[in-house]
Parts: C-alpha cells; structure tokens; sequence
C-alpha cells in the first residue's frame, strides 16, 4: 500500500500541476494573442500574466476549503475531488471560443476556469505530500518529496505536450493546435481518479482522529482557527517557500515570454524549460533524503542563497544570445530550486499538529505562491517594461524573495527528528 500511495502522490500531482502549468505556458505563448486581441503586445502579455495571476490568488482559498474538510474528514476523499476539478477546468479551456467568436464573455470565461483551476490545486499539494510523508514516517522528506516530483513532471508533461503542438506549421497552431494539450487532460484525469481511489487513508490521521474524537472536547476544532490563533508557523510557511515559488515562475513560466521577446525560437525555449524540469525532477529526491540525514535548515537555506545567485547568472549567461548559454542558466537556476524546494513538503507537514497539517501546511504553501508563483510574472513583465529591456530588476526582486526564506530558515525549528 505505501508504494501505491507514493504513486499515487506522484501521478496525481504530475496531473495537477500539468493542468497548472499549462495554462501559465499558455498565457506566455498564445493568450495574448487569442483572447487579448487589439491591444498592444506588451499590455496583451500583461493582461494574460494577471489571469494567470488569478489562479494563484484563489489557491488559498482551495487551501483553506480542502485542508478543513482534509483535516476533520480525511485527506483521500479531498485528493479525489481536486482532480477532479482540476480536470474538468482544464477540458474546459480547451473548449473556450477566442474573443473573436465571443467578444468580451472569452477572457471572462477563461479566468473563471483559472480560478477554478486555482481552487483545486489549493489542496492538491498538501493532500499528495502529507499522504506520502503520513504513509512513510520514518523518511518524511524522501517520501513527500515524491508527491513534489509531480511539480515537475507537470512541467516537464506541459511544456513537452506544448513544445509538440506549438510545432504545428502555418495558423494551425493558433487556430486549433493550442487547444490539444487542454483536451488531452480528460484522459489524464481518469487514470488518476483509478489511482486515488485504491489509497487508503493516512493511518497517522486516522489516530489523531480517533484520539480527538475521545477526547473531553468530543470532536477536533476548527483547523483554520486553531491556525490563526498560533500564526508563527504559519508565516514561517509562507516565507520559507516564497523564494522557491518566486524562482520557479520566472524560469520555468515567465522565461518562455522573455526568451522569444530576446529573438530565441519558441520551440528552443520550451525545450530549455523541459530541461530544466528533467533537472528538478532528478535531484529533488537527492536533496530531500539529505535533508532526512542533516535537517531541513541546512539544505533549505544553502538552497535559497544559491537561488538568489542563479537568476542574474541565467540572465547573462542568455544575453549572449546562443541556445547553449540560454540552456545552461535556465538548468543552473532549476537545479537550485530542487535544493531548496526538495525539503519544503516535509517541513511545512511537520511544522503542525495531525489534525491542522493539511489546513496550515496548504495555507502557508498556498499563500507564497499567490505572492510568489502568481504576481511574480506579472512583476517580471512591468519591470522589464519599466526598464527598457534591463534584467537588473527582477534580479533584485528574486533575491529579495529569496533572502526572506533565508530569514524564515533561520527562525522555524528544525523538525526532521521530530515524531509526527
């Protein structure tokens, strides 16, 4: 059952973020084009990058909704529906008519499905990581850290299906082509719902809750107030990810719009970003069981300063202009990230009590990346366009996002030898 459920965690979570990720490909690539016609392109980009934004901004809300319901009725019933949810969103923006056929209602449309969207991976995280580590205590970073693979193996699914499509020739592409690796999530979806639905439940979670239910208080509290009532651990979360979240949405979405603005073909850039997640998928459990045999604090905080260096690094190394150099950086600034997002599923889990583990860790999860995965594209747009085509900008923003996990590092506990 444990292997079942390390699959599950994975594949689950490779079809979430895919639905995920696609759409921040999407909005980088044809959005603008398809659903914010007659506007310049800078302001097009922009207006594509705010609905990508607006995933983001209802992920704490999912956070919030699946983690209560995970916390009091369990954290498989919660899996199922979000996939669920993600699925049929992400058909649905398939099937979306352009704003040439519908006018204004198109880009409505789209961005209620992107909330949508944001809705469902509110949970999926935390429901995929707390499962695996809750299964498998004993290595609680290695074991969550396959959950966190599905991160980038959606990546590396989405931009892989979109680099094959977006090679269509002539109008093809923007006509119908975009609209298959939406399509192709329906099939997806049902291989994962068979998965899920032979988990069992987390065992640790059935204890607490049988503990609680025995208790002088009859049943568990509210998680979320319980949350807010300690709110240390939780804003410990959120910035102990903020930088991970922050790097990962320039390099692995907003990269693709600055690298075909830089002159690189649309298909050299794709390929650069399934790199770059062929890269974090390798060495995300690597760091993880380092961080089971030296601690958490160790790897995440050597992880985010070596985060911080990486992007001003790949950014020069691409204002050579050759693919090499173009491939390199973006590698370099992906591999950084797998230090130090690896530990991050098992510290935020660890870092609550059984019964408000899936509330506060998706909170605190689901918080950084509004901040940081949802507005960082849409700050990397504004500030390249602010500075005339100068990197210097975002460079400083990532390194600030980065310096508070550091901050954040050196005030939570360390958790890798603590009982769950």
């Amino acid at each position: 059952m444990r292997t079942r459920v390390l699959v599950s965690g994975f594949i689950g979570s490779v079809i979430e973020w895919y639905d995920f990720y696609l759409f921040g490909i999407a909005s980088a690539a044809v959005f603008n084009k398809l659903f914010f016609p007659g506007i310049s392109s800078t302001a097009g980009t922009l207006a594509s990058f705010a609905t990508l934004a607006a995933g983001f901004i209802a992920r704490p809300v999912g956070g919030i909704i699946w983690g209560h319901f995970g916390d009091r009725a369990g954290r498989k019933r919660m899996l199922v529906l979000s996939i669920l949810l993600m699925g049929v969103s992400t058909v649905v923006v398939g099937l979306l008519p352009t704003f040439a056929t519908i006018g204004i209602a198109a880009p409505i449309l789209l961005v209620v499905m992107r909330l949508i969207q944001g809705v469902s991976a509110g949970g999926e995280w935390g429901g995929a990581v707390l499962m695996s580590m809750e299964h498998a205590p004993k290595r609680r970073g290695l074991s969550s850290s396959v959950a966190q693979m599905g991160l980038y193996g959606g990546i590396l699914l989405a931009n892989g299906v979109f680099a094959l499509t977006s090679a269509l020739t002539g109008d093809s592409f923007l006509s119908w082509g975009w609209r298959i690796p939406f399509l192709i999530s329906a099939v997806l979806v049902v291989i994962g719902l068979w998965i899920r639905l032979g988990v069992e439940e987390s065992p640790v979670f059935k204890e607490a809750l049988e503990k609680a239910r025995h208790a002088a208080a009859g049943t568990p509290k509210l998680p979320l107030v319980e949350v807010l009532r300690r709110p240390k651990n939780l804003l410990l979360s959120v910035f102990l990810v903020l930088g991970a979240f922050a790097a990962s949405a320039v390099y692995g979405t907003w990269i693709v719009s600055y690298g075909i603005t830089a002159g690189f073909p649309r298909a050299d850039i794709l390929n650069a970003v399934l790199v770059s997640a062929a890269i974090g998928l390798v060495f995300q459990p690597v760091f993880a069981y380092l961080s089971d045999l030296w601690g958490r604090r160790v790897v995440v905080g050597a992880g985010a300063v070596l985060q911080a260096i990486s992007i001003p690094v790949m950014f020069a190394l691409m204002a050579g202009g050759g693919a090499g150099e173009m491939y390199l950086g973006i590698s370099l600034a992906a591999f950084a990230h797998a230090i130090v997002y690896s530990p991050l599923g098992a510290w935020l889990g660890e870092l609550f009590p059984t019964t408000q583990r899936y509330t506060g860790a998706s909170l605190g999860y689901q918080i950084a990346g509004t901040i940081g995965g949802g507005f960082t594209p849409l700050i990397c747009a504004s500030l390249l366009a602010g500075s005339g085509g100068g990197t210097g900008g975002i460079s400083l923003f990532l390194g600030a996002t980065c310096l508070l996990t550091v901050i954040a590092v050196f005030f939570a506990r360390e958790t890798s030898r603590s009982a769950l």
